[in-house]
Parts: structure tokens; sequence; C-alpha cells
């Protein structure tokens, strides 16, 4: 056997010195961009290790050049001097003379000019809780032994044995006014309750009177709540992800000028918006792009369609654009921006009622001519075209321009569930179904009752809760 010829093993080594010499060239080459990159991962190494550290770890890092001074603005109109307690009337006031008869600054004799009246409200060094305490006397029947005992309307029919200690009406109401009205969790409610008031209230007395209540006086006031919806003349609906026993639910909500209404649903379908919004409803629903407005059940209900929303859509399509492909999009979005700012002109009585109707039927007619069927080059342009398009045939898109009661956008909605998306941060949503039945029952009643009344959100829930009670917990705001 022999070994391989002195000639191919001198044209292996030249051929591996060759690609040698090529893989250097090629190293050195991207060396370069491989240290720019190195640099960069340490940047963002460094940056999400300061974010974790920070107080404000959802900061943008780029602060305002100019930020706007806290406080009240100039031109704001003038400043009220705020008004002294009711309580102030009975109280004795505490003298307070000027020691010194001789001017500070030049030694001038003083004279008495007027009396400044100031006060200073606090709260009790120390809670002190109303207790109040009855004899309840019990009977035994001679003939069949049964125990009878006597009635109150503030004791409970039960309210005896372990049982017989109890905390009021006015605490358990201030209870679920702090957690469904202020978004405070349950497992902090008895820790503040003891520092404001002195009571000892458990977690579980606070989810048990508020389950007792969601299928009570609650209850009925939320079924109430979500009749009245279909006779609303303008409803605003959004919709946000929620959990219940840690499987995926749906929380969604319906704002009118007469209430605000919440349901949580294990799915967002039109099935589920018609529990509120049937398909002969009357009135306008202002949505965003759900797919969930867009069945046919709901085809005959008159929709507005969020501005806001559209003019998102259309800014994703422009950012990418360039040169003539930019024209399209830049069209359709100036002209929802006229229309928007038209709108809040008039709001603002800056425009009347005939001029915003002439200035918004040129709108009208400027973005039909934008909108008109035909085909464009670019795709992008032509989902533009083709998807607001559908929608302002549907007069979906610029319905405000006709009824200025309208709002543009569905930004009433989003706001509305602000609280809910608080309270989903700090409690994990609803373990259970009644839990989720009455956080949608609780939040709707303490949403409109702040919408209705002008009182503070324990003294409505009271009021419901205990309509023959003449003295409502003391406000929670």
């Amino acid at each position: 056997m022999t070994g391989p010829e002195p000639g191919d093993n001198y044209q292996r080594i030249e051929d591996l010195e060759e690609e040698n010499h090529s893989l250097r060239e090629e190293l050195t080459r991207i060396q370069p961009e491989n240290d720019r990159l190195r640099e960069e991962v340490k940047k963002l190494e460094k940056l999400l290790r300061g974010k974790s550290r920070s107080a404000t770890p959802f900061s943008k890092g780029i602060r305002k050049a100019d930020p706007k001074r806290p406080g009240r603005k100039p031109g704001q109109g003038p400043f009220q001097r705020r008004e002294a307690p009711q309580a102030a009337a009975e109280a004795e006031p505490v003298e307070v003379p000027v020691t010194s008869m001789r001017c500070p600054c030049c030694g001038g004799a003083l004279k008495w000019q007027r009396t400044d009246r100031v006060t200073t409200t606090d709260m009790p060094a120390q809670p002190q809780p109303e207790v109040k305490v009855y004899d309840v006397a019990v009977c035994v029947c001679t003939a069949c032994g049964k125990s009878v005992r006597g009635e109150h309307p503030e004791i409970a029919s039960n309210q005896y044995g372990a049982t017989a200690h109890r905390v009021g009406p006015r605490l358990k109401t201030m209870a679920h006014a702090l957690h469904y009205g202020h978004g405070v969790p349950v497992r902090r409610l008895p820790a503040i309750l003891l520092e404001t008031t002195g009571v000892t209230l458990t977690q579980s007395a606070i989810t048990r009177d508020a389950l007792q209540q969601a299928s009570g006086v609650v209850g009925n006031a939320y079924r109430e709540a979500r009749a009245g919806i279909h006779q609303a003349p303008i409803t605003y609906t959004d919709d946000t992800s929620w959990a219940v026993g840690g499987e995926p639910a749906q929380l969604m909500v319906f704002d009118t000028d007469q209430a605000t209404v919440y349901q949580i649903r294990p799915q967002h379908r039109n099935e589920e918006v018609r529990e509120l919004v049937p398909g002969d409803y009357p009135g306008i629903l202002v949505t965003d792009r759900g797919p969930s407005y867009e069945a046919d059940e709901l085809a005959e209900v008159d929709q507005q369609k969020c501005l806001s929303h559209l003019m998102r859509n259309v800014k994703e399509v422009v950012v990418t654009k360039s040169g003539p492909a930019r024209v399209f999009g830049e069209g359709v979005l100036n002209t929802l921006k006229q229309a928007n700012q038209l709108w809040r002109d008039h709001r603002a009585s800056q425009v009347g009622e005939e001029a915003y109707r002439q200035q918004g039927q040129k709108i009208e007619d400027q973005l039909t001519h934008q909108l008109r069927h035909r085909q464009l080059t670019d795709p992008d342009n032509q989902r533009l075209l083709d998807g607001i398009g559908w929608q302002n045939d549907r007069g979906r898109v610029l319905r405000f321009l006709h009824n200025p009661a309208i709002e543009p956008t569905n930004n009433r909605a989003e706001r509305a569930l602000r609280p809910a998306v608080i309270a989903r941060k700090v409690s994990q949503c609803s373990k259970t179904q009644r839990g989720a039945d009455a956080f949608a029952a609780f939040t709707t009643v303490i949403r409109t009752i702040a919408k209705r009344a002008n009182t503070s959100i324990a003294q409505g829930l009271h009021a419901l809760l205990h309509p023959a009670d003449s003295s409502p917990p003391q406000n929670s705001g």
C-alpha cells in the first residue's frame, strides 16, 4: 500500500493556505461590525439593569426640554378662596392677638385693622368606633320548646352565638367603596380600616358581604343599569383582557350619559355585545375596529368608528412609505384630523352650528373622494382604502359631523376601563365567575353613582344599600 504522492500534499497545503487567507480576510471585514454589536449589547444590558432598578421603570428615558409646571396655569380664571368647613360655625375660635404693638420693620405704632378667620381641619387623634349594644330577649315555648328571639331592624336574624358580634353597614360600605371605587386591594383593607376607624375587619367578611350584596340590592341596581343601555341615545364601548380562575376572559364596558356598565365574559363576540346592545338598538354605538362589531347581527346598528383608531391605522402605513406611496395615506390622515379639529372647535363654541354643518359637509365630500373605489398600486394603501372606505360607505367614519352630540372617539370607554385595569394589576382579576359578576356589579353601581350624584362614592353606595339609615359614612375621597 502506497501513500499519497508529494504533489498531492503540496496541492492540499496550497488549498488550505488559500482558504485560511480568505477566512482571515472575512474575519477582518466583519470584526468592526462584531465589535459594534458587542458594544450595543452592553449598552442595552446596562439600560435594562437601570430600568429594573429605576423608580420609574416605564419611563421613556428622555426628559422634556420644557415640562409643564405643576399647579394652576395663568389665564385659567380667577383664583377662588376655599370656603371654610361647615363645622367651623360651631367651633369656638382661638384668639390669636398681635403680641407686639410696634412694627417689626420701622418700629412705628400699630392699630387694629381687621380679624382674619382661618381653620385647620384634621382627623381625631384616636379613632373611636361607634358600638351599639343590644340585649336580645330569648323566650322558649312551653309547648314545643322552640326558641323565639326578639327582633330589631339593625340585628340579623342569625346574629347569635359565634356571630353575635358583627360590624355595621357603614363600615362594610366604606370597605366596598375603597375596594371597588378606589382600587384598594381587599388584602389591604383590614389594615387601612383599623388605622382609620379602629375597627377590626377580616378579608373574608368583606368578600362574603360583597357576594351577598351582588346577589341582592347591588345586583338589582346592576340589572337596571344594564337594561337602561337599550334606551341610551349614544353608547361608547371598549374591552380589555381579564381572567377568571386563571382562565382568559374579557371585561367589557358600555358608557352612556346615564350609566357605566361592565360585564365579564369568557369571550368578546357579537353575542356578548348584543347582551346590552341588541341588533335593533335605536341609538349610536361608538366603537373601535374590533371584529365583534362587524357581525351581520349588528349590521343595522348605526355606528361611529373611533377616529383615533382610524388615524393610528393610517399612520402605521404612512411611516413605512416614501414618495408617491405616502400621498394617499397623508391625504386621508389630514382629512380625519380636520374633522376631529372641527368637532373640538364646535364643542369649544368656536364654530357655530351653520358653520359646523357647512365645513363638515366639505370635509365629508373630501373624504368620500379620497376613499372612492379604485385600484391602487401599493397593497398597504389598497388595504386602507378597502377597510376605511367600507366603513365610510356605511356612514361610520364621520357620523359625528351630522350629530355633534356624538364624540368622534371611544375615549370615554377607554377612560372607563382604567379603574378596572388598575384593579387587574393589583388583584390579579377574579378567582371565580361569581366574584367576577360581583366585581362587574359593584363597579357598575359605583361608577354610575359617581356619574349621577353630587356626592361621595361611599355616601351614594350607602344610600343604595341602606336607604333607611340617615347616617351615611364619611367621604372616602
